[in-house]
């Protein structure tokens, strides 16, 4: 399918609209929001790894509003089992027949705060859910609803009583960032707007559903990658796997993540083409989490980042025709 420049512009102008009625409620994050909007739209999860207080619930929540899906928040605790985010068939006496009763899994947007405090078994159901859009319960699989995503964060400051995140479940995720402290002017707009409300609600429009994201999504895969493109993200994985200070690279699945999220960020700027600065603006958020770094750098800070900036160095920028 050949790419329409119109209905490019639809997905541009789309992500515009959603981003500045987001901005009513988070003040400065525009950056972060737009990752977390291109992953969406490239149906992919996100992982944000920050403090607590930044705003990461108020971001899922409000894209979830703005464009009308169906949001469930799941806080994870130690104690936290599969059923609980499943759901499971409940017993009813006066009936006599086991009746289903859906977790919050069965939502479009779902906020997994502080992910890495549940167990494994319980991740792993998570993890099925985020592979295979999809859960199984008592030997039946179940579909869950269109779009899903998953936003899930994590306290890199606080590891008392949590489970590190498997790499094969920081794999499924298609980006990892962070939200950061906002700037002076920013914090000072946030307490300004909170002073003009008088509550702490938002009242947010919405500006999309949930069959216009997926109508994006379809033009944004029409969106047109060069072979040398694709070379130049195959060339960028592939060294990360070869770097001094790691010991395994970024899989295929990295590759992939980079393209799909490459043309979501093409289609936000009107473009029906992916340019080589779309994938160095994106190395970084989509391939760091995907690193296992040798255990001697294990806890120095930003090693990945690290890694992924000497590589961007290291593989030539393709020139397009």
């Amino acid at each position: 399918m050949i790419a329409d420049n119109k209905k490019i512009q639809q997905v541009s102008d789309l992500s515009d609209r959603i981003l500045t009625e987001m901005g009513k409620a988070v003040v400065g994050k525009r950056d972060a929001m737009r990752m977390i909007l291109a992953a969406t739209l490239s149906s992919g999860h996100v992982l944000i790894e920050d403090i607590p207080g930044l705003g990461k619930t108020l971001i899922a929540r409000s894209l979830a509003e703005v464009i009308g899906l169906d949001f469930k928040r799941i806080q994870f605790t130690t104690d936290l089992l599969p059923s609980d985010i499943t759901g499971g068939y409940i017993y009813q006496q006066n009936s006599g027949e086991f009746v289903l009763r859906k977790g919050p899994l069965f939502a479009n947007v779902v906020l997994a705060d502080e992910i890495n405090r549940a167990s494994p078994k319980t991740q792993s159901a998570l993890l099925e859910a985020m592979q295979e859009n999809q859960v199984t319960l008592e030997g039946e699989t179940m579909l869950l609803p269109e779009p899903f995503i998953v936003i899930a964060t994590q306290n890199p400051i606080e590891y008392e009583g949590t489970f590190l995140l498997p790499e094969a479940q920081k794999d499924r995720f298609m980006v990892k960032i962070k939200i950061g402290y906002p700037g002076f002017s920013d914090e000072y707009t946030i307490l300004k707007n909170r002073e003009t409300r008088k509550t702490d609600k938002f009242d947010l429009e919405q500006v999309s559903s949930a069959e216009e994201l997926i109508s994006a999504n379809e033009i944004i895969e029409t969106i047109y990658v060069a072979p040398k493109i694709k070379e130049y993200i195959v060339e960028l994985v592939s060294k990360t796997r070869g770097h001094n200070k790691v010991v395994i690279g970024s899989s295929p699945r990295g590759s992939l993540a980079l393209l799909k999220i490459s043309r979501a960020m093409a289609a936000f700027n009107g473009r029906d083409h992916v340019l080589p600065d779309d994938i160095k603006e994106l190395a970084g958020p989509v391939l760091e989490h995907r690193l296992i770094l040798k255990p001697d750098y294990w806890l120095q800070k930003d090693t990945a980042f690290e890694v992924i900036s000497e590589t961007l160095l290291e593989v030539p920028v393709p020139v397009l025709d």
